[in-house]
């Protein structure tokens, strides 16, 4: 009886479903809960492309700042990429290697990839160029002939881009001394804006954004306005007088400022390589993806870009000075009117007389 009662019941129920079926569709229909009667157009394609160079693309850094460059990290979610890899021919075998990866990642917005080892083909129409490439300190190496070797590399690749890059081409310098190849590269090209040559010191400041925020147990998205000045090397120097956490200003500990934190954040590159036993890999990937995405997608907050000066702050015009930066419509604008204390203008002064001089031994060669 119980069972024949349930069926009894059913036969009820499908019957008042199937009667009202006409009432049911009307009233999902206003709710806007059933499909509309034309398919949903799929998203607009894509029309803007950009061709990106990495030099260097099979080594260390530059095999991570590719996926970066391809997933849209570096120049935004909504924009094609032409992705052009530089190496050495001895090199061209990895680069095949890193081809098929790339290719197995299936990233949508990689349009096509060309490998090379001629600079004319490298530079020919590029709108980004991460110039990861370059000659690495030897042991026993002094910093004179570090520059010398660097300085080979980087008047080619001026001369390459003047040649054959695109008038508007975004560079960013990664392969150290950073600041000086920038100077250098920017001097060989006559015809594109100086605006348009950056150095990074965008891993000098996410180092300092980290230990910030270590330091205050919050996340590093939390932490707003600390800033590099001067040179990428030791002589560096890491501002936290302005620094935010949540929007709020915030006061640190002048001791841990001055010998923990600072120190740290000027020679974590040499502590990454005693303790891995070789240099820095990821996070200048990282830090290269973050710099070109700000510049071409733009700021929320405060960035650190070595960029060539016009004489802000008092620094010479002329030499690239890494200075606290905001990007808009692909263009970067140094920030003004921050007030510097005494101890911060002195160490300015020192690292900008580092990068005079290095500026005076290029043009010695």
């Amino acid at each position: 009886m119980f069972i024949s009662a349930i069926g009894v019941d059913v036969v009820f129920i499908m019957h008042d479903i199937l009667s009202n079926l006409s009432n049911f569709s009307h009233f999902f229909q206003n709710l806007k809960l059933v499909p509309p009667s034309t398919p949903i157009a799929p998203k607009k394609k894509m029309s803007k492309s950009m061709r990106v160079l990495v030099t260097g693309a099979a080594g260390q850094i530059g095999s991570f700042i590719v996926p970066l460059v391809a997933s849209g990290q570096a120049c935004g979610p909504e924009t094609l990429i032409d992705l052009v890899l530089l190496d050495l021919p001895q090199a061209q075998d990895a680069l095949k290697g890193l081809v098929m990866e790339l290719d197995d990642c299936a990233y949508p917005l990689l349009k096509s990839i060309t490998t090379t080892d001629s600079l004319e083909v490298a530079f020919k129409g590029t709108n980004v160029a991460f110039m990861v490439g370059g000659f690495p300190r030897l042991q026993g190496m002094d910093r004179s002939q570090l520059l010398q070797k660097n300085a080979e590399i980087f008047v080619a690749a001026g001369k390459a881009l003047e040649q054959h890059g695109a008038r508007d081409c975004k560079v960013l310098i990664v392969a150290n001394p950073a600041n000086t190849n920038c100077y250098i590269m920017a001097s060989q090209c006559p015809s594109i804006p100086k605006e348009n040559f950056t150095a990074m010191t965008r891993l000098d400041h996410n180092r300092a954004v980290a230990q910030i925020a270590i330091k205050k147990a919050v996340t590093a998205g939390r932490v707003k306005r600390a800033f590099i000045l001067g040179n990428h090397s030791n002589t560096m120097v890491p501002v936290v007088d302005n620094v935010q956490i949540d929007g709020q200003d915030v006061e640190l500990d002048a001791q841990w400022v001055k010998e923990s934190f600072t120190p740290t954040v000027q020679t974590r590159g040499a502590a990454v390589i005693a303790a891995r036993q070789k240099s820095s890999a990821m996070s200048a990937a990282n830090a290269a993806a973050n710099h070109v995405y700000d510049w071409v997608v733009g700021t929320n907050d405060w960035v650190s870009m070595a960029v060539v000066s016009k004489g802000e702050y008092g620094v010479e015009a002329g030499l690239v000075f890494s200075y606290p930066c905001t990007c808009k419509d692909g263009k970067w604008a140094v920030v003004e009117g921050i007030e510097f204390s005494d101890d911060v203008k002195a160490a300015m002064k020192k690292t900008e007389a580092e990068l005079a001089q290095e500026r005076d031994i290029f043009k010695s060669f």
